[in-house]
C-alpha cells in the first residue's frame, strides 16, 4: 500500500514529534491533531489519511477513538504506540471496520544515535496493512519484529512495570534519615539519578501504564516471591536464577 498521508493524534507529544520529523524526512505528509479535537478539526484532518497514528497516552486511547471513528475511511489503516498492547487493539478493532496494527517503539524520543531503534509490530486486521507499517518502520530507520499483544504485554510488565514498581518500592523502603545520605555510594548515586527523572516527571505515564497492563500484577507476586527467597538466605539460588541473562555470551567465551 504507498503510504502519502498520515494523520498523528497527539502529534505534539514528544513521541509525536519524533514520528512526525522521521516521516517528513522520506517525503511523507503529515497532519497533526491535537487537543482539543473537535469535530471540525477531525473533519479537516482525518478523512483521505492512509494512516492514522495514536500518539496518546493508553488511558486516552478509547476517548480519542470514540471522537475520530466514525471519520476513518475503511481503507485507512488505523495504529498506535501505546506502551500496552491489548486493551488499544481491543479498542482500535472493536472502532475501525478497516485495518488495524498495533505498535511500541521500545525507545523514548530522543535516541542516542547509535541506538537501535527496536519497535513491536502487533497484527490486528489486514495482512497486507500489517506488512505496510512494518515498512514503513524500516523506512524511517526503526528495527519492527513482529509479536502478539499478550507476549508484548506479558513481557512488558517485566521490563518495564516491574522496573518501575521494584524501584518506587526500593527507594521507598529506605529510611528517611538525613545521615544516611552520608553512605551513599557512586553506584547508588547512579540508580539514584537514573531514577529521579521515572519517578518525579515521567510518574503519571509510568503509573498509568503499570495499571493498564493486566500482567502487572503478576510480575509483582512474581519478584514478592523472590524476595521472600532472599529474606531465608537464599542468594545463591537467586545468583543462578538471574545469570540466564548472561548465558550465551558464557556459551561464546567458552568456545
Amino acid at each position: 500500500m504507498q503510504i502519502d498521508k498520515i494523520s498523528i493524534i497527539g502529534g505534539l507529544g514528544a513521541m509525536g514529534q519524533f514520528f512526525k520529523s522521521r516521516l517528513e524526512q522520506q517525503g511523507i505528509g503529515v497532519e497533526i491533531l491535537e487537543n482539543p479535537l473537535t469535530r471540525e478539526n477531525i473533519q479537516d484532518t482525518i478523512p483521505g489519511s492512509d494512516v492514522v497514528l495514536l500518539a496518546t497516552p493508553t488511558h486516552a486511547c478509547e476517548e480519542v477513538l470514540q471522537k475520530i471513528a466514525e471519520y476513518l475511511d475503511s481503507s485507512t489503516i488505523l495504529t498506535d504506540i501505546c506502551s500496552v498492547k491489548m486493551r488499544p487493539l481491543k479498542l482500535m478493532l472493536q472502532m475501525h471496520s478497516g485495518p488495524v496494527v498495533g505498535t511500541h517503539p521500545l525507545f523514548g524520543p530522543n535516541p542516542e544515535n547509535e541506538e537501535i531503534l527496536k519497535t513491536a509490530i502487533v497484527p490486528g486486521r489486514d495482512e497486507s496493512a500489517n506488512n505496510s507499517v512494518f515498512y514503513l518502520m524500516e523506512t524511517i530507520g526503526l528495527t519492527p519484529f513482529s509479536t502478539t499483544a499478550e507476549e508484548h504485554d506479558r513481557s512488558l510488565a517485566f521490563i518495564q512495570g516491574l522496573n518501575f514498581v521494584s524501584t518506587v518500592s526500593y527507594l521507598a523502603a529506605i529510611p528517611s534519615e538525613s545521615s544516611i545520605k552520608e553512605f551513599l555510594t557512586p553506584s547508588f548515586r547512579r540508580r539514584l539519578e537514573a531514577s529521579q527523572k521515572m519517578l518525579t516527571q515521567d510518574w503519571e505515564m509510568f503509573e498509568n501504564i503499570f495499571e493498564a497492563n493486566p500482567y502487572s500484577q503478576e510480575a509483582v507476586r512474581q519478584l514478592r516471591s523472590y524476595l521472600n527467597l532472599a529474606s531465608a538466605g537464599e542468594l545463591d539460588l537467586l545468583r543462578d536464577k538471574a545469570s540466564w541473562w548472561w548465558d550465551e555470551e558464557n556459551k561464546g567465551g567458552g568456545m
